[in-house]
């Protein structure tokens, strides 16, 4: 179970020849809540992912949200509290430095993205994305009855999620 404040910042990702935005959410811990793929960084888009992130089935409820500066996130967080997704008692803080945590575990998503260097289309680059975060999540010891540090564990985790051979 995540904590209950929450971190929600977005990053960029190079899909083709255009930037395509990564929204991102983890706990104050680091542990990572939801991530949605998305082209645009606008409200719209913010609000898409609110809705994502409370539908997330490892989440308590949020007593705050830090963002950063985007001029998206007011507009999208009075609207989600207006269309009860998120709720009435939950604050929404715009402080730079209480996104640290995110920027931060943005570099092993960001690594990896780079070593796969460029994504040809949207699809592929969501889907891909799902793999490189879940196996980020089992590296932070985020999946049930399996430590961080068990290989075979993890095998066989993949194995299953996926239908794959280990």
């Amino acid at each position: 179970m995540s904590g209950t404040s929450y971190r929600v910042d977005e990053t960029y990702i190079k899909v083709g020849k255009a930037c395509k935005y990564l929204y991102r959410a983890v706990d104050k811990e680091g542990n990572t809540i939801e991530f949605m793929l998305s082209a645009k960084r606008d409200v719209s888009a913010a609000k898409r992912f609110f809705k994502k992130m409370m539908r997330a089935e490892h989440r308590k409820l949020p007593f705050s949200i830090s963002v950063d500066k985007n001029a998206a996130y007011p507009e999208a967080f009075s609207a989600s509290q207006e269309g009860r997704i998120v709720p009435k008692d939950c604050v929404l803080r715009r402080v730079k430095y209480l996104n640290n945590v995110i920027e931060q575990d943005h570099r092993f998503v960001k690594k990896k993205v780079r070593a796969s260097q460029c994504f040809k289309n949207f699809h592929t680059a969501e889907r891909t994305l799902e793999g490189i975060e879940s196996v980020n999540m089992m590296r932070k010891g985020q999946v049930k009855r399996l430590l961080g540090s068990d290989s075979h564990g993890h095998a066989e985790f993949v194995a299953s999620l996926f239908g794959i051979a280990a």
